[in-house]
């Protein structure tokens, strides 16, 4: 993987752990937002990132370089699966707040907003 695709994930990151501390805080009080399923829903989506953007250079690039790409797609097939059925799990089994869990989870597609349009600032200066 580049050096440049690894410091904007862990930029990306960043962003989504000061986003989410940022949103425990405003909403540490409230009772329209459940902190557990907050942070859980944040967790969740972070760990998926970083298993997706370095699994892919870790596991599917070297496979599809070796012409092995039904073995890379049936990693990343089994990771989806495993992830639905933990995702399942957090809400049959320890009954978080949807909405909470999905605020939690919107964090990095926020950190991913952040920081394209960082990155986008910086590039044009």
């Amino acid at each position: 993987m580049e050096a440049t695709a690894r410091k904007t994930i862990i930029r990306i990151e960043c962003w989504h752990a000061l986003l989410l501390a940022a949103m425990l805080l405003v909403f540490w009080r409230s009772t329209f937002i459940e902190s557990t399923a907050l942070i859980a829903g944040g967790v969740f989506m972070g760990i998926n990132f970083l298993l997706l953007s370095f699994g892919i250079a870790w596991v599917l690039a070297p496979l599809a370089s070796k012409g092995r790409v039904k073995v890379g797609i049936g990693l990343l097939v089994l990771k989806i699966v495993f992830f639905l059925a933990l995702l399942t799990t957090f809400f049959f089994r320890f009954h978080f707040d949807a909405i909470s869990f999905a605020l939690g989870f919107s964090t990095l597609i926020v950190a991913i907003v952040v920081e394209a349009v960082r990155r986008s600032l910086s590039i044009g200066t």
